[in-house]
């Protein structure tokens, strides 16, 4: 049978309907703010953001005169700190500078915060999204597999490295022993390793003893080239940079003699820091994207960039290791000491940091990024601040 064409007094309401359902929708699913590409990232008032101005004024009144005093503007103490270089450093940087995020805006910045600066560590944490990336496209079966299943390079053929896994690496606890790029992992040596020297010690089993090392952390980002099979500053820009909106003037340098050989053809390695010179540069701008990135749960826009439950890992703490996650820093208190990172900061924060001191935290209680470089090295005195000025 024909049905006949509905009322205009029937129709109407319906469309009405439709269309304020419509709307609901696209309000509920885009009232999270992300900046777009470029410079034009959206500033709120304080007050607009749950803060109270003159609080927050203070904080950042307090962070200019923090400047550090660990790293010479010129990097000219970069080889006493840290040993002799394998890759090139600039001859300045900015001074301290930085930027706070609520909800996503900027609620307070200082200082030249788009000059691409040395970041040193906080590289680590990039390489730990790209671990993060890497499993989840199945080309790592498991983090706790051993890493000699996929990579046989000779790196990991000894009876020390055999067993070494995915979140060895990650959690520092790999034991990794060799050299790599001239540097050898005891970092035993005054000339290799300046005032990061350390003394012989017995070789633990790997996962069962903790220690910040870069040589581990490099043979790591080894790994992930030949599993990729394309430089990881591409890997970075594709999967990471670019869908965040990240500007054009960061760069990820290596040192002029990690070249691989990687299916016949030669390519560059990258480090996980600047401790000898190359590494990741980039602004505070940039590195706010990326805390903002793991702020939304490894969401970006419409696009989940890296998982939530690789966000929920790398920021789980190590059973043997520090406040340390999959190349993060917590704030858990879980260490030995049982004392938090930053006292007056949630549990639930978390920061990749680097010498210098560069801080990219964040807070996903307050909703909160702060990005902080070129300070004397107490991220708790401004993250205390600033959260003072949280009103709600």
């Amino acid at each position: 049978m024909k049905h006949s064409a509905l009322p205009m007094w029937v129709l109407v309401p319906l469309l009405a309907l439709s269309t304020m359902v419509a709307c609901h929708r696209q309000l509920s699913t885009s009232t999270t703010y992300y900046p777009p590409k470029g410079d034009n990232w959206a500033h709120l008032a304080p007050e607009k953001a749950g803060m109270d101005k003159a609080l927050l004024d203070e904080a950042v009144a307090f962070a200019k005169t923090q400047e550090t005093t660990q790293m010479a503007p010129d990097f000219s103490t970069q080889e006493e700190i840290f040993g002799k270089l394998l890759g090139p450093m600039p001859t300045s940087r900015a001074a301290t500078n930085g930027i706070v995020l609520r909800h996503g805006y900027i609620v307070a910045e200082w200082g030249d915060t788009q000059r691409p600066d040395p970041t040193y560590s906080v590289a680590k944490s990039v390489l730990s999204t790209v671990t993060g990336i890497t499993i989840e496209r199945g080309m790592i079966p498991n983090v706790h597999d051993p890493v000699a299943n996929l990579i046989h390079d000779g790196g990991y053929e000894s009876a020390q490295n055999k067993g070494i896994t995915w979140e060895n690496h990650l959690q520092q606890t790999s034991e990794w022993e060799g050299s790599l790029w001239g540097k050898n992992s005891d970092f035993v040596g005054k000339e290799a390793f300046g005032k990061g020297e350390r003394k012989p010690r017995t070789l633990q089993k790997p996962g069962a003893y903790y220690e910040y090392n870069d040589v581990r952390i490099n043979r790591m980002a080894l790994s992930l080239l030949r599993l990729w099979k394309k430089p990881l500053p591409e890997v970075v820009r594709d999967e990471i940079m670019n869908p965040i909106g990240a500007s054009d003037s960061w760069q990820y340098i290596p040192y002029p003699n990690a070249m691989a050989d990687v299916d016949g053809k030669s390519m560059p390695s990258v480090s996980g820091g600047t401790r000898w010179g190359g590494g990741l540069r980039i602004s505070a701008r940039d590195e706010a994207r990326f805390g903002y990135l793991f702020l939304r749960q490894g969401r970006w826009q419409n696009r989940q960039i890296v998982s939530a439950d690789w966000v929920k890992q790398a920021t789980t703490p190590s059973p043997v290791g520090p406040d340390y996650g999959y190349l993060w820093w917590l704030n858990t208190g879980t260490s030995s000491t049982g004392k938090k990172a930053w006292p007056d900061a949630p549990a639930s924060s978390y920061a990749a940091l680097g010498a210098g001191s560069n801080t990219v935290w964040v807070d996903p209680e307050h909703d909160i990024v702060i990005v902080w470089r070129w300070h004397n090295g107490s991220p708790n005195e401004l993250i205390k601040r600033v959260l003072a000025a949280v009103k709600k």
